[in-house]
């Protein structure tokens, strides 16, 4: 389960099974007990949320805008295809 980075208490990661055949690139973002599943493409968009209010909602969506170049190159990276969206 490769960590990308941590935000306010968060942990924004991706499992290395992602599916078969993989699904389109997310990221999860667990922690307090909450979790929360985001597409990064075609836009940033919540698949699944649990435990969180629409306030930490907004402010995932805004750190996953930030930094979605980074966790692009990351699931590439880890999925070997190289090539981001």
């Amino acid at each position: 389960m490769p960590v990308v980075f941590r935000s306010g208490g968060l942990r924004y990661y991706f499992f290395s099974n992602e599916g078969r055949p993989r699904e389109a690139p997310h990221i999860h973002v667990k922690g307090g007990g909450r979790d929360a599943k985001i597409w990064l493409a075609p836009d940033i968009a919540i698949a699944d949320s649990y435990g969180f209010n629409s306030a930490e909602l907004s402010r995932i969506l805004r750190v996953v805008a930030q930094r979605r170049d980074l966790i692009l190159r990351a699931w590439h990276d880890h999925f070997g295809n190289g090539r981001p969206l």
